[in-house]
């Protein structure tokens, strides 16, 4: 029961947060590229390296903080469902170019930054 709670949590503060971010984020560019979507996705892939080595190899996290984190927060915060409909809607407005380099940045970057998450874990932890 208390991983389900667990779970609840970090999905509400993770929606939270990745609507706050990408908000923010859409007041301060004037463009018409999904920048606040690669920003959560990026970050997201950071923090998820960072905890699977927290979790999986440290072994300095619970399976209720692994649950929290991982589960809820994350698994709210990221948006790869976000990412496929924005670039659908790239395509449909004609901005193909735009859309696939956005798709190659984002899962080129997000995969970077999920090594990076796992390598400065690695060595702060």
């Amino acid at each position: 029961m208390m991983t389900y709670l667990a779970i609840a949590l970090g999905g509400g503060v993770g929606a939270l947060a990745r609507y706050g971010l990408m908000t923010w984020v859409s007041t301060q560019t004037d463009s018409r590229l999904p920048w606040g979507t690669l920003l959560v996705n990026v970050s997201g892939a950071l923090l998820i390296g960072v905890l699977y080595v927290l979790v999986s190899e440290k072994m300095l996290l619970s399976n209720e903080a692994r649950a929290l984190l991982v589960v809820g927060f994350l698994g709210a915060f990221t948006t790869f469902s976000t990412f496929s409909l924005d670039t659908m809607l790239l395509i449909q407005q004609g901005w193909l170019i735009q859309a696939v380099g956005y798709m190659l940045a984002s899962v080129m970057i997000c995969v970077l930054a999920t090594w990076l998450g796992m390598a400065l874990a690695r060595v702060l932890a």
